[in-house]
């Protein structure tokens, strides 16, 4: 997908090329039958053209599902690690048949490419709002992977900067594009289990974690690891490697996701769209017994535990209302309180949480310039609960969380940890 000043020039001069050749009498010209879009091809002037930001573990799954796609060009990954550079210029090139793939250390290099129309970002989470927000300054469309802020003011940042540039934002929270977990909230939000008056969700731990600085090593030549650039918008520490695959850094002299964050940006989503994705609940209980009770405004329960699930995999979720029930895991299964519930419907069964469901989403939404599943502002209001449930956790105590102020009531030690001072230049 090009923007119109990359457009309408390809065509023309498919067009003018097409024309030569069916006129030329001396020297006729052989066009590939994939420029045009025969034989199944995407013509160049459909494709979508993806360039990669921070290409490690989960990123190479999510680069394989985007290379599934037919109308898909991936051209370049950026990423700070020489190796994963030159592992995913293999995997891209083997791929597409060429050696067409660049790399490049810093991303923004990536950015400032006119050819590239869209950015997969998966870094780890103390990069993925600000690689998000300078993305979408430099024009691209993103699926960034979860969590995708640090703290409650980044999430609101971040979903304004997606409103006012336009840009089209999926968070990688794929479960939304999952059939049994897409009708469990369906179920929920219809009014088909009755008053909706509690969601559970499984936090795969309740603490809130912090990170430290670790014993000092000598630092790598950053054409092997850029450590600067690793750091990027976190406080400054020296190079440990034991750092250099760690799930984040602290906010500040604070607190980082823990469980809460991390499945909690896809339980806590799946409950969010449950409730008909309103802004976040605005009380948040201390943890007891194993379990934190957050409620919305309405009256309706969000709570975070541990066990009591139904053995249906990872990832669980529970709706309940007055008159029914729904539980849902990555087992692909769901289990009703009436069979009556399903009303003659066939729910696929798709284990395992594949992302190509949500990558198709994606890219059929940067084509139609739609909101795709995972938008900013879903993710905005779900990562908002899930900070604001770890802030209580951290504190020992409960928090009230004001929407309209999105701050926390009289309540100063809770409203230090709603931000963190960024390292320059990454202020945004």
């Amino acid at each position: 997908m090009r923007n119109q000043a990359l457009k309408v020039p390809r065509r023309r001069f498919l067009k003018t090329v097409a024309a030569v050749a069916g006129s030329a009498v001396l020297a006729p010209t052989i066009i590939p039958s994939s420029a045009l879009g025969r034989n199944g091809a995407v013509p160049p002037s459909e494709r979508i053209v993806v360039g990669g930001i921070g290409i490690g573990n989960r990123g190479t799954y999510d680069l394989g599902c985007f290379l599934q796609q037919p109308d898909v060009q991936f051209v370049a990954v950026a990423d700070i690690k020489e190796k994963r550079r030159v592992e995913v210029k293999k995997m891209v090139d083997a791929h597409h048949g060429n050696q067409d793939c660049a790399m490049i250390r810093d991303f923004r290099e990536l950015l400032d490419r006119n050819d590239v129309d869209a950015v997969l970002i998966a870094t780890g989470p103390n990069w993925h709002a600000t690689a998000a927000m300078t993305a979408a300054a430099a024009g691209k469309d993103m699926y960034c992977e979860k969590p995708v802020t640090k703290n409650i003011d980044q999430s609101l940042i971040l979903a304004e900067t997606m409103r006012r540039t336009g840009r089209v934002f999926q968070a990688g929270t794929q479960r939304r594009n999952l059939p049994h977990f897409a009708f469990a909230c369906e179920l929920a939000r219809t009014g088909k289990l009755g008053k909706l008056s509690k969601v559970y969700a499984h936090p795969a731990g309740m603490q809130a974690m912090m990170s430290g600085w670790l014993v000092p090593e000598t630092e790598p030549d950053k054409n092997i690891v850029d450590w600067d650039m690793y750091l990027g918008p976190a406080a400054w520490r020296p190079f440990n490697s034991q750092l250099l695959d760690g799930f984040n850094f602290e906010k500040g002299g604070g607190l980082v996701g823990g469980g809460v964050l991390e499945w909690g940006s896809h339980c806590v989503d799946l409950c969010q769209w449950a409730v008909g994705d309103c802004p976040p609940p605005v009380q948040y209980d201390a943890p007891k017994y194993g379990q934190l009770v957050a409620r919305y405004a309405n009256g309706t329960e969000l709570i975070f535990r541990e066990t009591g699930w139904i053995p249906l995999g990872s990832c669980p979720v529970r709706f309940e209302g007055e008159t029914g029930w729904v539980e849902a895991g990555d087992s692909g299964k769901i289990v009703l309180s009436s069979p009556e519930l399903l009303a003659g419907r066939e729910v696929a069964e798709i284990g395992g949480y594949p992302a190509t469901f949500h990558v198709r989403d994606f890219l059929d939404c940067v084509k139609t310039r739609s909101q795709p599943k995972g938008n900013a502002d879903a993710a905005c209001n779900a990562h908002i609960a899930c900070h604001a449930a770890n802030i209580a956790l951290h504190l020992g105590r409960q928090v009230n969380y004001d929407n309209q102020t999105h701050s926390f009531v009289n309540d100063e030690p809770a409203n230090r940890l709603r931000s963190e001072a960024l390292r320059e230049p990454w202020r945004m």
